[in-house]
């Protein structure tokens, strides 16, 4: 972009310039920089497509699912993750109900959607520079291409809910018999820190959780006040075979402890996106004037300084757990997940001498023993742009490193900074090169 050195007929477009440049809304990334719909991404399911295109990998197709074992195993999904949905809210709606629900796979980059006698598979990958990418593949014996969509997806896909970027989110709605959010009722977007009691509804949940309460595994039945269900008929359940035919799906389950990293890390996706987006159109925008300006290239204004400290404080928050909602029950998945879950900080090098990993759970008063997301390992973070990169760093270090909680993060304890950053230092020792606790402001 290149902006005229400024005379008077100019001085209002770079006044709308500059007021832009420290606006907190939607991100145009269809346009430069990001050009979300003609980039080329180098996501886990692009990088599948040329290896099929190579002939490196060829699927197996399934006579009962279809691609799906062979996708999950070409990605490293590992089918423990199932959950299972039976709102209508994605885009095979016709083929789910409470009956039929859709299955979601995931690890920490993809997320693989199945729906019974469903045209395709649904799939989303991360792609470090821009967010969320789609993908189906036709669910049928002669299918030879996973396709890419990046526009019929970005309708729901791309919202103040997903943080204004090309992303995901997990909803929670008072579904009816057949699946549809009932009319007139809240619809909440979870994560760690929202409320229990209005978690999963819409999904299925199986495992224990003693007390706790949520909306999952029922219908909203009553006509004059549809919110008004039964939260102790959807507690505890371990076998969702009485509720529909699991026979059609890898494993009969909907884990509760999957389900809640799946909340967890749609979000942290988001603000990872966020992050990087807010930063390469700020840096982009202030080329532009400094040309006008004939300010030194490379000068970055006060107001893309506060958007990039911003975001970036956004991700150090959401990353060290914050603003979590403590439970006061004890949670146990009914499935495998925790184990396999667990398995990859093994198979990643993620765990430290003392045998910590950031992927060890809790389960009694939050969700994971070291607070600090396990997403902090992957492309999505540590190939943000280098300036936004270095704030998130940064400020992540000062918060570990305090006297004292700071402020906004007094439930960390001193003991869960220091084991954080004890983790993060062995497993991850380039993430805090050239910073010491001396230099940083620690409050």
């Amino acid at each position: 972009m290149s902006i005229p050195r400024p005379g008077c007929q100019h001085l209002l477009v770079l006044l709308l310039l500059l007021t832009c440049s420290a606006c907190w809304g939607q991100i145009e990334f269809e346009k430069p920089p990001v050009n979300y719909g003609q980039a080329i991404s180098t996501d886990p399911v692009a990088q599948l497509i040329k290896k099929m295109a190579a002939g490196e990998v060829k699927l197996a197709y399934d006579e009962k699912l279809g691609w799906l074992p062979s996708v999950l195993q070409s990605l490293n999904i590992d089918p423990e993750s199932q959950v299972l949905v039976f709102s209508k809210t994605s885009l095979q709606l016709h083929k789910i109900s409470p009956r039929t629900p859709r299955a979601v796979y995931f690890n920490e980059d993809v997320y693989v959607g199945f729906c019974q006698k469903g045209e395709v598979l649904e799939i989303a990958a991360t792609d470090p520079e821009l967010g969320a990418l789609f993908y189906t593949l036709d669910q049928t014996k002669e299918a030879t291409k996973v396709v890419a969509d990046r526009g019929q997806c970005l309708t729901c896909h791309a919202s103040s809910r997903t943080h204004s970027v090309p992303g995901y989110l997990v909803r929670s709605v008072f579904a009816d018999f057949n699946g549809r959010p009932r009319s007139g009722t809240r619809a909440f977007v979870s994560d760690h820190s929202s409320e229990f009691l209005n978690r999963f509804g819409g999904w299925y949940v199986s495992g224990d959780h003693g007390d706790l309460r949520h909306l999952g595994n029922m219908v909203a039945r009553d006509r004059v006040e549809p919110e008004k269900v039964d939260s102790d008929k959807g507690a505890n359940i371990t076998d969702l075979g009485d509720l529909f035919n699991t026979d059609p799906y890898l494993t009969p389950n909907s884990d509760i402890v999957a389900l809640m990293v799946l909340e967890h890390q749609s979000q942290m996706h988001n603000l990872f996106a966020r992050a990087g987006m807010e930063t390469r159109s700020a840096v982009y925008l202030d080329e532009g004037i400094n040309e006008a300006l004939g300010r030194p290239k490379g000068t970055l204004s006060e107001s893309t300084k506060r958007r990039m400290a911003r975001a970036g404080d956004e991700v150090v928050r959401y990353m060290l757990f914050a603003e979590e909602i403590p439970f006061d029950s004890k949670i146990q998945g009914n499935t495998r997940f925790v184990e396999v879950f667990r398995a990859r900080a093994d198979e990643q090098g993620q765990v430290d001498s003392k045998g910590r990993s950031l992927r060890d759970f809790d389960l009694t008063t939050r969700m994971f023993k070291y607070p600090c997301s396990y997403m902090v390992y992957t492309d999505a973070l540590q190939k943000l742009p280098g300036p936004t990169y270095d704030l998130i760093r940064q400020r992540l270090y000062e918060v570990l490193t305090a006297k004292d909680s700071p402020t906004g993060y007094e439930r960390l304890s001193g003991a869960d900074r220091q084991a954080v950053l004890e983790i993060l230092t062995e497993t991850l020792p380039h993430m805090f090169d050239g910073l010491t606790a001396s230099n940083l402001n620690a409050s």
